[in-house]
């Protein structure tokens, strides 16, 4: 039984070296919706270009995206083997989080509750 899951461990291991540079922000307090329309405008696109669109883009999720785009970069740049200039964001996806429940009084001995959604956000860089 250990024997098999060395196996997958190192199967594991493999797998994510062979994937590019990555960097992953969890438990991010804005809801999955509202990330994925930021997201959906830098897939596929240039890191360079991908960060000036998120520097004038008016949506708060802009802002923690940006710094994920930063740290992906800074790991490719860790790694040593890539070439900052050719970076393009091959896969960016979101995720839905934990659901933070709240209450709120209403009339009549009443309560609704309040869902306050969290995200998860998992970007790959590869070169161009």
């Amino acid at each position: 039984m250990a024997t098999r899951q060395r196996e997958k461990a190192i199967e594991r291991r493999e797998k994510r070296a062979a994937m590019g540079p990555s960097a992953r922000l969890r438990w991010l307090r804005i809801s999955p919706r509202k990330v994925r329309l930021v997201v959906d405008l830098i897939r596929g696109v240039p890191v360079n270009e991908a960060i000036n669109m998120l520097r004038f883009s008016p949506k708060a999720a802009a802002r923690p995206v940006t710094k994920l785009l930063m740290s992906a970069v800074a790991n490719a740049d860790n790694k040593g083997s890539y070439d900052l200039d050719k970076l393009v964001v091959q896969t960016i996806f979101v995720d839905e989080g934990p659901t933070w429940r709240r209450w709120l009084p209403r009339a009549m001995g009443r309560a609704t509750r309040i869902r306050k959604r969290t995200s998860h956000v998992t970007i790959i860089l590869d070169e161009a």
